[in-house]
């Protein structure tokens, strides 16, 4: 049989049911205090929150109709110019996004096959046919993955940083409040780690990211770098509402890098800018390779940026801010600020230097084999690297 690490095991099923619970729970947390603000006459709160879920819920759900119809549309993925995906129309595919039920179709449909091929015992497949079917279940699930890190960025960051914001700046919090910026957290990390190592598995020309300690350093730096940069912007938002012109500008400035880059994710000019609009968001918060190639000098530079960002924004809110007396809040953020900072930077240094798979295979940057390339297989080569 084929090596372990290349199956897609009953584990990974298993975790692919802990990963909808998570995009669930997250979803009815910040709709739940949504409706929560609105009872309160908190009308602002209540519209930002509900704007974050849709956000997130409606540029996933334009991804996931396009992918589908580029895969229906693909010689090598449909040689028999099937009109149906999954048994469902154009139409029907059309209904079910419209009504946001796109992502929740790609988990039933992963589920279902993936429940057939590591549950069923079956001696039906030949190796390669069983290579090929794992391979397969990767493809589908580095396709949700990839929905559920634009989900994450586009609703669970957004979501936590507006309601730290209300939580750090007004007396009084809800437990729904700390519910919704906890589930946030968790649908952040579980995004990352998953898109990270389905992205790996799915791509034949890259090792596969070792679990254990490379996948939790991984995840330190991701997540104390992120929080870190979250409660920088809670602290200028607190200094001025207004900072939120300034936090659209630096958007701006990341979409118009993606633009210069000339990515080509999608098959559209439409969706290429919408895409390129998402990856700004991405990069205000966090640093992903655009283009799959070699990024230390724009790394270094995006991270000594962040590193003045949060470094400034305790100092600015202590000279700057109104009549500002929570000596004990300000050290207390800012020392989660600078800890998150420090902690990250290391785990960065850490995982690319000691623990990155790329360090058993120099040419992992490199695309071979493209022959029969599928439009799947195509959209997932030029996904965001880590």
């Amino acid at each position: 049989m084929f090596n372990s690490d290349n199956q897609y095991t009953k584990l990974r099923w298993i975790l692919t049911i802990a990963g909808l619970f998570f995009y669930v729970v997250d979803i009815w947390t910040d709709i739940a205090l949504s409706l929560k603000y609105l009872y309160e006459e908190h009308y602002v709160w209540s519209g930002l929150t509900a704007m974050f879920v849709l956000t997130g819920i409606v540029v996933t759900q334009i991804f996931s109709f396009a992918w589908y119809m580029d895969d229906m549309n693909d010689i090598m993925s449909n040689p028999e110019g099937k009109t149906t995906v999954f048994g469902m129309s154009k139409g029907g595919l059309a209904a079910l996004h419209v009504f946001g039920m796109g992502i929740f179709t790609r988990y039933y449909q992963l589920l279902k096959k993936g429940f057939r091929v590591v549950w069923r015992k079956t001696n039906l497949y030949t190796v390669e046919e069983g290579r090929e079917e794992h391979h397969r279940l990767f493809c589908l699930a580095t396709d949700l993955s990839m929905l559920k890190l634009f989900e994450a960025f586009l609703e669970s960051v957004p979501q936590l940083l507006l309601q730290l914001f209300i939580v750090l700046s007004v007396e009084g919090c809800s437990v729904m409040q700390y519910l919704s910026i906890a589930f946030s957290f968790f649908n952040i990390a579980w995004a990352l780690v998953d898109y990270r190592r389905c992205l790996r598995r799915s791509l034949s020309h890259m090792n596969e990211m070792p679990s254990g300690l490379p996948t939790i350093i991984y995840l330190l730096y991701k997540l104390c770098t992120i929080t870190s940069h979250i409660l920088s912007f809670t602290l200028l938002l607190i200094l001025s509402p207004f900072s939120t012109i300034a936090f659209t500008v630096l958007w701006l400035l990341w979409t118009i890098w993606a633009h210069l880059l000339q990515t080509n994710f999608c098959s559209s000019r439409g969706l290429e800018l919408l895409y390129r609009s998402v990856v700004g968001v991405i990069l205000t918060f966090t640093f992903f390779n655009v283009k799959g190639k070699d990024t230390k000098v724009a790394m270094t530079l995006y991270y000594l940026f962040y590193c003045l960002v949060n470094i400034s924004s305790p100092l600015l809110l202590v000279f700057l801010g109104p009549d500002f007396e929570a000596a004990t809040f300000l050290l207390t953020v800012s020392g989660l600020i600078f800890g998150g900072l420090v902690l990250g930077l290391v785990c960065l240094g850490l995982y690319y230097l000691l623990l990155h798979p790329r360090e058993k295979w120099r040419e992992a940057d490199e695309v071979d084999g493209l022959g029969g390339e599928t439009e799947t297989t195509r959209r997932i080569r030029n996904f965001l690297q880590p």
